[in-house]
């Protein structure tokens, strides 16, 4: 995607999206919950979270698709709260793509540009940008039942930006294409944006796909935002448990905060750092444990637990083994080396767990 010379790039000023004190209710049900953030302009931003937890619903209000009970949207400085979607200046590209079946490609493009009654010649060199922009230029004249899964991903996307929208919005894109392809498009999708400087906000329940493709990421559980972070600091400093559950893998010792130390089950203790919460909960990342074979020492300050791998998983550069200790079964990462034999189902293995890499986590 060539955008050097686009008129697109030239139009569009990133803007910002404040939510503010949003809440939404069905019924008894409330789907979001005081939810407060801003988009910075020119952001590529990712709601995060597992099934049902208003990441959609979220979305769909900055539409307008939705109204909540209470709070504003703003777009930029303008509060858009209770204006209708074609007042508010975004473009939405839907999960299933919604492009017209009886329409060529040309035509699903040109599709909102007629609708606004823009000038033939206008719609026609519109029409033509976009689909050079996105390289579909040769299936103008194409249905979209004639093009691949990620082909008409690139239709729909072409059909919002060439409204011009202020704001790009992602209702989980990808989730329709296989893994190959998705990998793909998202890159496409990440060069797009950046290109272009627009404001993106991304919907997915994928961290792999928020972690490579946006910004900043705001996780969401039962209609609260947990945290919002860069990908990087989600994952080495999260807010709770849910967040750390949620993004990578995390290993929650069976324990208790005593005093100065934690005091796992089955009686090892680690030091804590000053001023953690009773309560708090151990929690470490699964490439932060060692597992240790042969009679080597630990590291300074390193703590050994004995246990048992009862199951192993071949992650391609890495191996996943899940190993029983007195703490709970605990899921460690190990490369794999050309030299290194594979621990086998049943082996008495130990594992090293360093204090500097310890998470202390509340609910």
């Amino acid at each position: 995607m060539s955008l050097a010379d686009s008129s697109l790039a030239k139009a569009i000023q990133p803007v910002s999206v404040t939510v503010d004190r949003v809440s939404l209710s069905y019924g008894n049900h409330a789907v979001l919950k005081d939810v407060s953030l801003q988009v910075q302009p020119g952001e590529f931003f990712a709601f995060l979270g597992p099934s049902g937890c208003g990441k959609t619903t979220l979305l769909r209000l900055i539409a307008g698709f939705a109204h909540a009970q209470d709070g504003r949207i703003l777009i930029g400085e303008r509060d858009v709260t209770d204006l209708r979607p074609w007042q508010r200046d975004v473009g939405l590209v839907f999960q299933n793509y919604a492009l017209w079946p009886h329409m060529t490609v040309a035509q699903n493009v040109a599709f909102g540009l007629e609708e606004r009654r823009l000038p033939s010649a206008e719609v026609r060199k519109r029409v033509g940008d976009m689909l050079d922009l996105v390289g579909l230029s040769a299936l103008a004249d194409r249905r979209p039942s004639q093009l691949s899964g990620g082909q008409q991903q690139r239709v729909a996307l072409a059909r919002t930006l060439a409204v011009r929208p202020r704001v790009l919005l992602l209702d989980e894109p990808l989730s329709n294409l296989d893994a190959k392809m998705r990998v793909q498009v998202r890159r496409e999708l990440r060069d797009l944006q950046r290109s272009l400087g627009i404001t993106a906000i991304f919907v997915t329940h994928d961290q792999e796909e928020a972690n490579t493709v946006c910004d900043r990421i705001a996780v969401m559980n039962s209609g609260v935002v947990q945290q919002v972070a860069t990908p990087m600091e989600l994952f080495s400093r999260p807010a709770n448990l849910f967040v750390a559950n949620f993004l990578g893998t995390a290993n929650i010792l069976a324990g208790q905060v005593d005093g100065v130390v934690y005091r796992l089950a089955g009686g090892t203790v680690m030091p804590v750092p000053a001023g953690t919460q009773p309560g708090s909960k151990l929690v470490l990342r699964s490439q932060d444990i060692l597992l240790v074979t042969g009679n080597s020492e630990p590291a300074a300050g390193g703590i050994r637990l004995s246990g048992q791998v009862r199951d192993r998983e071949f992650l391609g550069n890495t191996m996943r083994y899940t190993v029983g200790t007195a703490a709970g079964d605990l899921q460690v990462d190990v490369l794999i080396t050309v030299t290194a034999m594979p621990q086998s189902i049943g082996d008495a293995v130990e594992l090293e767990l360093t204090p500097q890499r310890a998470l202390y986590l509340t609910h």
